[in-house]
């Protein structure tokens, strides 16, 4: 039994990523792993998925998980990415992949450029200049 839980092949011993590494709406305290200038903007469990699964990687997403830190029980905010790291023998999957590190750096970098992504990005502006419009009333009222 001890084999099973050391051997890296095995689907529980694939490495998690949560979507709240690589979220860039969220602080160090609250699970972002990689520095704000490399993180995306609220990335879901499936987009992870779909990036590391195009890069050849075994993956598992795991829909019902939640991050213990996240409070927020929506929908969006579910979800976990189980990824194998290493071969049965210990060798790496993939070269480029030698660390947690580089697959969410890697994951970070392809998301934004996932179809999904440069379709919204238009409607994200304009809820960016309403909350500018909103700051302009307060300091009217002062």
């Amino acid at each position: 039994m001890a084999h099973l839980t050391t051997n890296p092949a095995n689907k529980e011993r694939f490495m998690c990523i949560y979507p709240a590494y690589v979220n860039s709406k969220k602080t160090l305290a609250e699970g972002r792993r990689i520095p704000s200038g490399k993180s995306v903007e609220n990335p879901t469990c499936a987009e992870i998925g779909d990036v590391l699964t195009a890069a050849g990687l075994n993956v598992l997403v795991e829909n019902k998980k939640m991050y213990p830190r996240e409070w927020n029980r929506d929908v969006q905010f579910r979800g976990r990415v189980r990824v194998q790291l290493k071969e049965e023998d210990g060798s790496l999957c993939q070269e480029k992949f030698s660390s947690r590190k580089d697959l969410m750096f890697y994951v970070a970098e392809m998301i934004p450029k996932l179809k999904t992504r440069t379709q919204k990005s238009g409607g994200g502006d304009n809820n960016a200049q309403l909350g500018e419009g909103g700051r302009k009333g307060k300091k009217k009222k002062k």
